[in-house]
């Protein structure tokens, strides 16, 4: 496994890939969901570059940038025990060089909303990064996981706009056995708020038995079931429930579509987000 720290190099090295490259973009602190991400680019991809970098750019001042895990270490000896041919892990100064002024930002609903509003300077900074790794590595496809799901978007607009020929692969959120969503910040928690997180994957289950199995319709009154679920839980604090459409993220007052159940909640001093999709059955 070849481990890269400069842009310069990165491109030389990808000179000598040729096409069938795959590029799974991480800010390290691995878990099982990012090793599903490279186990499936190694399944369809000739070649596999890694990403490592804690892009501070998508941080803000108040954010845990230097509290966010990291375990060069570790991470390498994971993607190794994988098979991966390449990582990057460049340095911060390797990507926002002295006088970098080249911001790639997607504007519009699709990130006003939900994390955009929450964390305004967020997708900016997310957009900026991931163009700048698709150009340095110039994959076939690029692969990003579900949980994310308004980055996810985000992301695959912001391809198209800048017209890179890339396509962006989403694969499902992985799953610890009680349920909660595989993260990096996971490791923040306490066991006790640990425990408390399962408001998250409880109200994601209540939600989607509603809709699918009870026939709610009303999106006013799923919110409102699903927050007094999480209320429920004292360590829990809500920032938002949204039920939207699948595709666009806007959202919705009746679930008569595909659509996206997601939630942003705060266990102790941890953030947390999860979704789940919904399906509306009709009536025969």
């Amino acid at each position: 496994m070849k481990v890269i720290e400069t842009v310069a190099e990165m491109k030389e090295a990808r000179a000598d890939m040729g096409v069938g490259v795959g590029l799974v973009p991480t800010m390290g602190g691995l878990h099982e969901g990012h090793l599903s991400l490279v186990r499936r680019a190694r399944s369809a991809d000739g070649h596999v570059v890694v990403s490592l970098f804690v892009n501070p750019s998508q941080f803000a001042p108040n954010e845990d940038f230097d509290a966010y895990p990291r375990d060069l270490g570790r991470d390498l000896r994971l993607l190794d025990a994988e098979g991966v041919g390449v990582v990057f892990a460049p340095a911060v100064e390797e990507m926002y060089p002295p006088g970098f002024d080249e911001w790639v930002e997607v504007r519009g609903p699709l990130t006003d909303r939900l994390e955009g509003a929450f964390r305004p300077q967020f997708f900016c900074g997310v957009t900026t990064v991931v163009a700048r790794l698709l150009r340095i590595v110039r994959p076939q496809r690029a692969y990003f996981g579900e949980k994310d799901a308004q980055q996810l978007r985000v992301v695959r607009r912001m391809a198209e706009e800048q017209r890179l020929p890339v396509e962006i692969v989403g694969l499902p959120t992985l799953r610890e056995p009680d349920g909660l969503a595989m993260s990096s910040r996971n490791s923040y928690l306490t066991p006790e708020e640990r425990q408390a997180a399962l408001v998250l994957p409880r109200a994601l289950e209540l939600g989607r038995t509603m809709v699918e199995c009870e026939r709610v319709r009303d999106a006013g009154k799923l919110k409102e079931a699903l927050a007094d679920c999480i209320r429920r839980e004292p360590l829990a604090r809500i920032d938002y429930v949204a039920v939207t459409d699948y595709e666009t993220l806007e959202e919705l007052t009746a679930i008569d579509r595909p659509a996206l159940l997601l939630l942003a909640v705060r266990t102790g001093a941890t953030r947390l987000i999860d979704n789940t999709p919904l399906t509306p059955h009709r009536s025969p």
